[in-house]
């Protein structure tokens, strides 16, 4: 009589014998990739490497004598990182709170920061040629952070550069 471990290795065997494979998937290099979102009327893109999460709005605690674009402090499975309007800090603006709204997580020295962003369009892909001057989109404050933009269909989307906000003096210097 056959051990019901040898009864589960047969099937296993059966099963894998009429897998379907899945074709493998190669990416072309001249596609950038990254993730997609929309600070005010700006259609921007940040490399997949630079964001760490995407959440919900976290609960936010305000921390006084900070800076305006600083909502406050969040909490994210026992981790706290700072929540920083990302639309209030390039703009002067604050971004208009609503149900479902999302953070970007973006790594840091010292630790993670949530970025505030309006609307969240998910994974993009751009081939090398849709790249266009970054002109109309990289103008204030974006100017900084946004040195090139794709064309995708007629919609111009940056390629805002996480590493540089994140290095940014003004930005690291939080307290008012």
């Amino acid at each position: 009589m056959r051990s019901p471990f040898d009864i589960l290795e047969a099937y296993e065997r059966r099963s894998l014998a009429h897998a379907v494979q899945l074709p493998e998937r190669s990416y072309s290099q001249d596609v950038w990739r990254g993730v997609g979102y929309r600070v005010g009327s700006r259609h921007l893109v940040s490399d997949f490497r630079e964001v760490v999460e995407i959440v919900p709005m976290p609960p936010v605690t305000p921390v006084p004598g900070a800076q305006g674009w600083l909502l406050g402090v969040g909490n994210l499975r026992g981790n706290l990182f700072p929540v920083v309007d990302l639309k209030y800090f390039l703009e002067g603006e604050r971004t208009a709170p609503q149900e479902g709204q999302r953070v970007l997580i973006m790594r840091q020295a010292g630790g993670d920061v949530a970025l505030v962003i309006d609307e969240l369009y998910g994974q993009r892909s751009f081939e090398q040629q849709l790249e266009v001057p970054a002109a109309d989109i990289a103008q204030g404050r974006y100017a900084h952070f946004v040195e090139r933009a794709f064309d995708d269909d007629g919609r111009r989307w940056g390629v805002f550069s996480l590493s540089l906000l994140s290095r940014t003096p003004e930005f690291r210097q939080a307290a008012a």
